[in-house]
């Protein structure tokens, strides 16, 4: 997972430990209002791990959100990688590290042995460089190879300040609104073929893109 660089700048600067508490500070002013949080509450209330996934540009919201829900995620040995290791943690993520420059094959096994381990498993879809909103095999192979539920997340902010990089990264102001939508659990079925599996994925994406609209016309 890779920050834009406006980002990543401003980390660096400030340091990894108080980077983590300035953005804990932050995101603990904002109110976030929940669409259909059920279907993660009932996932979690039977002891089902799932796969969410959230667009990256979102994803201060999406990590904060999931944070201390026996969640996983794979963060690469870069030096932002460091930044996001060292929150992810505080959060009480389980962080496994991957090689900046990681194949899709070496990632997928990485991401089913955290599912595998029972690890529920927070995911950007269109990461780590795009393009934007648009969805990669990773989360919906993962759920279905892991026989896991998949969840999408539409997140929507009323005050932010968006960045000049790749996924528009947006970063709320204190005291800003959020709205997170959230899809019912999907299920996808292991024998389905390779173009069934990439049906499935654009069907996803267009969800998650409706989603996403419809959390940022709900702020």
């Amino acid at each position: 997972m890779k920050l834009s660089n406006s980002i990543k700048n401003l980390l660096r600067f400030l340091g990894i430990k108080a980077a983590g508490f300035l953005i804990n500070v932050l995101l603990f002013t904002v109110k976030i209002r929940i669409d259909n949080k059920e279907s993660i509450e009932r996932l979690i209330a039977n002891n089902q791990n799932f796969v969410v996934a959230f667009w990256h540009g979102s994803m201060a919201i999406g990590w904060y959100l999931h944070r201390s829900i026996n969640c996983s995620a794979l963060v690469s040995k870069s030096k932002d990688g460091d930044v996001l290791a060292h929150i992810l943690k505080k959060w009480n993520y389980k962080v496994v590290r991957g090689s900046s420059h990681i194949g899709g094959n070496e990632a997928l096994l990485m991401l089913l042995d955290l599912v595998n381990s029972k690890y529920s498993l927070a995911i950007t879809p269109d990461g780590p460089t795009g393009p934007i909103h648009k969805m990669k095999a990773g989360a919906v192979i993962t759920a279905k190879k892991g026989n896991v539920p998949l969840i999408l997340a539409g997140i929507g902010c009323n005050r932010k300040i968006v960045f000049k990089s790749w996924d528009k990264f947006e970063l709320p102001l204190p005291f800003s609104n959020v709205f997170v939508k959230y899809s019912d659990a999907i299920t996808i079925d292991q024998n389905l073929s390779y173009d069934e599996t990439s049906n499935i994925i654009l069907q996803c994406e267009e969800m998650l893109n409706n989603l996403q609209k419809e959390a940022i016309e709900s702020c």
